[in-house]
């Protein structure tokens, strides 16, 4: 028997026709990027979360000597939030970068495979989606309904 799945995004052109509250939180992501830790790649990543009680924490990517064995701003934030306020789900993740020297920054970026087992187990954790915006500093927005899709058949503690 054959099945298929399916993959479903929003695409919008630019920041400007996300709704107020994406637009401010990917804002949020982008102004962040200033704060990485990349000398090694000169390609920042940042993520901002809005959180359920309607804080909102950001964090980045961190390089370090023994590149590439840095973290990246997604787990950085996932971890923040864990620890910061354990339990509390996350509404909505927007994460942008900027490549510097190394090119454009102007398409969406997708989270690495580590990041979306993360996304998807911390799903889990919470019973709640996480709703992902995905820009670079400019250019056209991705947004993903949860963030589970973006890993189909993932690995989960019931395959334990």
């Amino acid at each position: 028997m054959n099945k298929q799945l399916v993959f479903e995004f929003e695409e919008y052109n630019s920041i400007s026709e996300l709704n107020t509250d994406d637009a401010q939180l990917l804002q949020q992501a982008r102004e962040a990027t200033g704060t990485a830790y990349a000398p090694y790649s000169n390609f920042r990543v940042a993520a901002a979360a809005l959180l359920e009680n309607g804080k909102v924490l950001t964090a980045t990517n961190q390089e370090n000597a023994s590149y590439p064995a840095g973290i990246c701003a997604e787990r950085a934030l996932l971890a923040t939030v864990g620890a910061l306020f354990p339990g509390m789900p996350i509404i909505t993740m927007a994460i942008s970068y900027h490549n510097v020297n190394n090119g454009s920054s102007d398409q969406p970026v997708s989270p690495c495979g580590i990041c979306r087992q993360t996304l998807m187990e911390y799903e889990g954790r919470t019973h709640k989606p996480i709703r992902i915006v995905l820009s670079g500093m400019e250019g056209k927005v991705y947004l993903v309904k949860e963030a589970n899709m973006l890993l189909p058949l993932g690995f989960t503690s019931k395959d334990l």
